[in-house]
């Protein structure tokens, strides 16, 4: 399991490298809804997933199929019911990616 650190930013794009395999994550707030998204692209800055919402405990990319993205699933883990602007910082939302041989362990 990978945990990730989302920057303390209304919108950042960070390089993450998984399996060999350079990605760039966005993530997004949204002051209006008071919630935030993910987005994952390849190393041209490509979309794959543009931007989905973070839900809390809830695979992000579940109804996804592209044959670009890696072969596990992005996440939030938290106790909230709603992940809010200082979620991260304060450490009540984790951000997560989880190979999918770990799952099957």
């Amino acid at each position: 399991m990978l945990f990730i650190k989302v920057p303390d930013m209304n919108d950042s794009m960070s390089t993450l490298s998984i399996n060999e395999k350079e990605y760039i994550l966005r993530f997004t707030y949204n002051e209006s809804y008071d919630n935030w998204s993910f987005g994952l692209y390849d190393r041209e800055k490509s979309p794959i997933i543009a931007m989905t919402k973070i839900v809390p405990n809830f695979p992000l990319l579940h109804y996804y199929t592209d044959t670009r993205l890696p072969d596990g699933v992005f996440g939030c883990l938290s106790d909230m019911d709603k992940v809010g602007r200082e979620a991260f910082k304060d450490k009540t939302a984790e951000f997560i990616y989880i190979p999918n041989s770990e799952l099957e362990e």
